[in-house]
């Protein structure tokens, strides 16, 4: 019987395929209770169930292909960081020394309250963190039972066209999409900034997450498609189904091949105006795959990765000093925007320690976060910023900070900002005098205040993930109202049109690096409102390039005027119509 499922896009593509169903450890578990003579042998059992899996990573990181996406290695290390993490070794332990459950039971009991930790989380990319977990439980658990990985030994003689669906898989098995002949994947958890969405654009794999109830409701060998694009999954296809898609299918492979045509051509419209393409980048050696696709610079640095891979300490100004001087040189010149930590009491760097964490708030997505956090942190800021200003010396390097909504916030950014030039004058280092500082427009009071910025800062980038969050009252992580989640609310329009025209008028560079930048169907409106500079994942560029070949600003005028004109849904939509038609 053929049915359809819904979820999240996460990767852009079509798999067609036969279900190789994954079953997660966790949800089969034995539960008893041992006797005190066993304790220490149970102990000794869940030890050496958690060395093996310290073996089974190292291989997967020793076995790391040169071409592997960068963020592969990160997440082998996060992984290995909980794998010896005291919230998790050592009150598992606990459990087994003071309760007497089984190992298997003792280590499902911490996960469970691990989990409720992270459900409190309001912050979106961070909730989606308690998925790593749960996958360094998954394999322990695997490794009591004596099996291995997530993929099982037998898949090496699967057939050409396979397509995964699991609960969740985590991102270091997914390194075996490289060599085995998977197609794409299906997962009931997710998001669209899970560990296993990033990797999936990153290997150009389609895949659809937040799958509610996918892996209970497929059944191993099902014929299924998966369309990346929309996020939806198709279980038994009807023939003239199953021949659309095959259809579609082929046009994509072909388009993709005529894409790459493209990557060093220039990037401007029919009317001869240049646009600055971008890449978004987690990691320095990320900036390989920004230069590879044909940017002309890096839009967005997210320094967070630098800060979570660490256990219980904040990384020192000559590490990160080394990361960005690493991008920086990575890039030849072009230019590079390191943005500042965006953690802080919401995302506790260190809470898995069980070190000094800070409190999480009861709102965190309203609390104490981004640069709110650093300006409570000076020195750590301090560091960081000495550490960015040191990697300027080394190439073309812009500071960009994160959630400012006050006059008083940027005036003590930018204060601190001369204290760390004034103490590395003091310490005979070479810095840029001249980087240039500017500031996320991620928050609708900072759209609407608009001239607090414009006075202060050298240009700005519009986060447009977190500026539709909050206009709209949206947590998009949360499936009850993640359909509400809509970037083209005519408030959202408004804010973004109201940027880019009142910052033009002022002669302050700004660029787009949330979500919509990457979104090729988006790009006609974002010219038209005039947008010249998009930041992206480096797998959306060429689309997202080619678009932009094919428009000319003149004849979008009136039909981008029309979709800020229209509110009323049916209204928004035929006007954008008429854009993607100009």
């Amino acid at each position: 019987m053929s049915f359809t499922l819904h979820g999240i896009p996460v990767s852009r593509g079509i798999a067609i395929g036969r279900a190789y169903l994954i079953a997660p450890a966790a949800l089969d578990v034995d539960h008893y209770l041992i006797e005190p003579a066993q304790i220490e042998s149970e102990v000794e059992r869940f030890r050496a169930a958690q060395q093996r899996v310290h073996e089974e990573l190292d291989a997967l990181r020793a076995d790391l292909a040169a071409d592997a996406p960068s963020e592969m290695g990160a997440f082998i290390n996060v992984h290995s960081m909980i794998l010896n993490d005291a919230m998790l070794v050592q009150e598992t332990i606990d459990l087994i020394r003071t309760r007497r459950y089984n190992v298997e039971w003792a280590l499902t009991e911490q996960l469970e309250r691990l989990s409720r930790h992270f459900d409190d989380i309001e912050d979106e990319y961070l909730r989606e963190r308690k998925a790593d977990i749960e996958q360094v439980v998954e394999r322990v658990l695997k490794a009591l039972a004596g099996a291995s990985g997530a993929l099982a030994d037998g898949v090496h003689g699967a057939c050409d066209e396979m397509i995964v669906v699991a609960h969740d898989i985590a991102p270091a098995d997914m390194m075996q999409f490289k060599t085995q002949t998977f197609q794409g994947f299906v997962t009931d958890l997710g998001g669209r900034t899970s560990h296993t969405a990033i990797v999936a654009r990153s290997l150009g794999i389609p895949a659809a997450v937040g799958v509610q109830h996918a892996s209970a409701l497929i059944r191993q060998d099902d014929l299924i498609i998966v369309d990346g694009d929309h996020g939806i999954v198709i279980v038994d296809p009807a023939p003239i189904v199953l021949e659309e898609y095959s259809y579609r299918q082929s046009e994509k492979a072909l388009e993709q091949r005529k894409l790459q045509r493209l990557k060093f051509s220039p990037t401007q419209t029919l009317c001869g105006t240049r646009i600055e393409l971008c890449a978004n980048i987690e990691l320095p050696e990320d900036a390989r795959a920004a230069l590879d696709a044909g940017a002309t610079g890096v839009g967005l640095f997210r320094t967070e990765f630098l800060f979570m891979n660490h256990k219980d300490r904040m990384p020192e100004e000559e590490e990160q000093f080394e990361a960005y001087r690493r991008a920086v040189e990575l890039m030849n010149g072009l230019p590079v925007t390191i943005r500042t930590i965006d953690v802080g009491a919401d995302k506790p760097l260190d809470s898995m320690s069980g070190g000094d964490g800070y409190e999480t708030a009861p709102n965190p997505a309203l609390g104490l976060r981004a640069i709110r956090w650093s300006l409570s942190e000076p020195q750590m800021f301090l560091t960081q910023l000495r550490a960015i200003l040191r990697a300027s010396a080394f190439g073309s390097v812009k500071i960009l900070v994160p959630m400012l909504a006050h006059a008083q916030e940027i005036d003590q950014t930018l204060d601190l900002i001369r204290e760390a030039k004034r103490q590395l004058d003091d310490a005979g280092i070479a810095y840029n005098p001249n980087v240039q500082v500017g500031a996320m427009i991620e928050i609708p009071a900072a759209a609407i205040a608009l001239p607090l910025f414009l006075k202060r800062l050298d240009f700005l980038s519009i986060g447009t993930n977190d500026l539709i969050q909050y206009t709209l009252a949206i947590d998009r992580a949360d499936n009850s109202v993640a359909h509400l989640y809509d970037p083209l609310h005519p408030a959202v329009l408004h804010l973004i049109a109201f940027t880019l025209r009142e910052a033009k008028r002022a002669g302050v560079p700004v660029s787009v690096c949330g979500e919509m930048a990457g979104d090729p169907a988006l790009t006609r409106l974002l010219l038209g409102m005039g947008l010249t500079e998009f930041s992206m994942h480096p797998s959306q560029l060429l689309e997202v390039k080619q678009e932009v070949l094919r428009s000319h600003l003149k004849t979008l005028e009136k039909p981008v005027a029309d979709v800020l004109a229209s509110f009323e849904p049916e209204e928004v939509q035929a006007a954008l119509k008429r854009v993607a038609q100009a």
